[in-house]
């Protein structure tokens, strides 16, 4: 196994020599605690909506903009965030985010008002537009040995994927014991933390060679990004045959058409072509897509069945979660340090999708009688492992060997996939869920027992769609990974290629 030719200079890396070669490990433990602040706030109110809605007296079909407000202003952004990363200097970005994020969880903790906590809301989401690529490229930039990257992409991807169901499971906790509020008052103890491990340990280089910014590139992708993740969402509140759903959803289309366009034309793309046109990058990209697409929807149906079919409380709720927290963990880690460096990502990751199938599949057999240990505990553990097969490879694989210039943006289009999945893939099932409900009832009386069935068949549709999410990643993954041990190509100093 060779080391890759990657340059290890403080402007590329954004750590001094001394720092990446002593304190790298405490460098991952720091970004990882960013990264789970960023992907738990997309779970972690979800528990506290009831609370939240109770006390600030906002109605039903305004609740959904709580969730919607971080997932709009987090999708859209991410790419601009990545190529600001880029621009203006890694450890910069990172210690901005934090701050950000962190004053916007404490106006959104002490809302006074329904408006006031959505704008909050969305304020995460731009400031953590800027924190999740500047953590990942962080990452790649400091972690350059083959099996030190695998182990250091492992933890992470388990952070990344487990994220959201850490977020059930400390939301229920604090919602329960504290008030709704903590949920985003949380975030300045997390945000403390890590600011003061990225002061000391992360060097304040300025990139050797920054880009120059696409205004025009940034203005598509994030109005087209916004467009689409608006459109979906709408679908949830309005008829597909709503101009607010199919209006928005074509504008998104088309101006990530003219975007794609623009950045085969102009000198200094925000998105350059070679970072997504490399096999590899391109079948990771895919895969998070939707991989996020799926399993989100697990994480929303699953805890309506818990808590509402089954009677848990949330805290009960989230530690339901925590065994495929584990699997996911563990096989993460295994996947990255051993199955991908020798087989390579073309076996791994379309497995992983498989067993996301099958988990999902599994879960369309849950009835008003099922219990946890027998029923929900097998598919789960089924699903961990699928998802530890999928994200860790797929982060890894998708930032590997690209150039340090473009470390930001590879890594905000790994997190803009994942993101614009999740945000699809739950607005989507939502409203297939939805009608599945409705269309139950058609014909039945409205008895509380109908009204039970009719929830069980709404999740057991949403069940048999991830399913088949994760089937088409099996085939896309399959058809597009090349086959044999990942190849990375040095762009960093134009080197030959190098195998992991």
């Amino acid at each position: 196994m060779t080391r890759p030719t990657t340059t290890t200079s403080q402007g590329a890396s954004g750590l001094t020599r001394s720092a990446g070669e002593n304190h790298r490990w405490w460098v991952l433990a720091v970004i990882g605690l960013a990264q789970l602040m960023v992907v738990l706030d997309a779970t972690i109110v979800n528990i506290a909506l009831p609370s939240a809605q109770q006390d600030l007296g906002f109605t039903n079909g305004n609740r959904q903009w709580v969730v919607t407000a971080y997932a709009l202003a987090f999708g859209s952004l991410l790419l601009l965030g990545g190529r600001v990363a880029d621009l203006v200097g890694r450890k910069r970005i990172f210690l901005i985010g934090l701050v950000g994020f962190s004053v916007a969880s404490a106006l959104g903790g002490a809302a006074p008002s329904f408006e006031v906590l959505v704008t909050a809301r969305a304020l995460q989401g731009a400031f953590g537009a800027l924190l999740a690529p500047a953590a990942l490229s962080l990452l790649t930039t400091t972690f350059t040995d083959p099996k030190e990257r695998a182990k250091a992409f492992g933890i992470y991807g388990a952070i990344a994927g487990t994220g959201g169901a850490v977020g059930l499971l400390l939301g229920g906790l604090l919602t329960e014991y504290l008030d709704w509020r903590w949920c985003l008052f949380v975030n300045l103890i997390l945000a403390a933390v890590a600011f003061a491990g990225a002061v000391r340990l992360l060097h304040a280089g300025a990139p050797e060679d920054p880009p120059k910014l696409d205004i025009p590139g940034t203005v598509l992708v994030s109005l087209g990004l916004f467009g689409l993740v608006y459109g979906f969402s709408n679908a949830e509140t309005h008829s597909w045959s709503s101009v607010g759903t199919w209006g928005f959803l074509l504008a998104g289309v088309v101006l990530v058409g003219v975007f794609a366009w623009w950045q085969t034309r102009t000198p200094h793309p925000v998105l350059p072509l070679r970072v997504v046109l490399d096999r590899n990058r391109g079948a990771s990209f895919l895969a998070m897509f939707i991989a996020g697409a799926g399993m989100f929807g697990v994480f929303l149906f699953l805890t309506y069945y818990l808590q509402q079919s089954l009677a848990y409380s949330p805290v009960l709720t989230g530690v339901a979660f925590l065994p495929m927290v584990v699997m996911m963990i563990v096989t993460s880690v295994t996947a990255t340090n051993a199955l991908v460096p020798r087989l390579g990502a073309k076996p791994i990751v379309p497995v992983g999708m498989l067993l996301g199938a099958l988990a999902m599949a599994w879960l369309t057999r849950l009835d008003l009688h099922s219990s946890y240990a027998a029923d929900v505990l097998p598919p789960l553990l089924v699903l961990g492992v699928g998802m530890g097969l999928i994200f860790a490879p797929a982060m890894s694989l998708a930032t590997a060997g690209v150039a340090a210039h473009d470390a930001g943006v590879a890594s905000a289009t790994v997190n803009t996939s994942q993101q614009v999945g999740g945000s699809i893939g739950t607005s989507l099932l939502n409203t297939l869920a939805t009608s599945a409900a409705t269309a139950y009832l058609v014909g039945r009386q409205v008895t509380p027992a109908n009204q039970a069935q009719a929830q069980l068949h709404s999740y057991s549709t949403a069940y048999w769609w991830s399913a088949a999410f994760f089937a088409f990643g099996m085939v896309v993954c399959g058809l597009i990974y090349p086959a044999g041990r990942p190849v990375v190509h040095a762009e960093q100093e134009g080197g030959a290629p190098v195998h992991m």
